[in-house]
């Protein structure tokens, strides 16, 4: 059995533990965290996934995270994934979440929020590159570059492009 995962209904509520796989094959909904990481001159971290990743390789992200594990709150899981990603204990800070029905979902997103003060150690199976961008540059990268779908979604929502994701969102930038 894989990493068990709590299955969620329309409305965030727990029905039950299931495996991840599982929960993705069958379109469970179920919890992922992940954060939003700025420096301190308010830029954002870009990440690009590694090309051995079953979701999204190769894409940019501009979160960090993972699935949240049975009995554990969106921001415990937020905290772990910094650390296994990253390499960094940092506060997070929960922001909000939302039902997201992209191409591994339908997953309830808790996007968390974290300012990276010491350098960083990503984790090369699962970072292939990171760079710091500012907000200008992040909206000129994504329309040319491929990003993950929710992180794109949650990005907009964070920043307050409103929701959407996709071709539709870049191209109101």
């Amino acid at each position: 059995m894989g990493q068990l995962v709590e299955r969620v209904d329309e409305h965030d509520c727990v029905l039950g533990t299931v495996d991840r796989g599982e929960a993705e094959r069958r379109h469970w909904p179920h919890r992922i965290a992940a954060t939003i990481c700025r420096d301190q001159a308010g830029r954002f971290l870009v990440l690009r996934r590694s090309e051995d990743l079953p979701r999204f390789p190769g894409h940019y992200d501009v979160m960090a995270g993972g699935a949240v594990g049975a009995g554990e709150s969106y921001e415990e899981a937020a905290a772990r994934e910094l650390v296994e990603e990253l390499g960094v204990r940092v506060p997070v800070r929960f922001m909000f979440k939302f039902l997201c029905r992209g191409a591994t979902g339908p997953i309830w997103l808790g996007v968390h929020e974290a300012v990276i003060t010491e350098p960083l150690t990503p984790d090369p199976e699962e970072i292939a590159w990171q760079g710091w961008l500012t907000e200008a540059e992040i909206s000129k990268a994504a329309n040319q570059w491929p990003f993950v779908p929710g992180g794109w979604e949650a990005l907009r929502r964070y920043l307050g492009w409103g929701p959407g994701s996709g071709e539709e969102a870049k191209t109101i930038m």
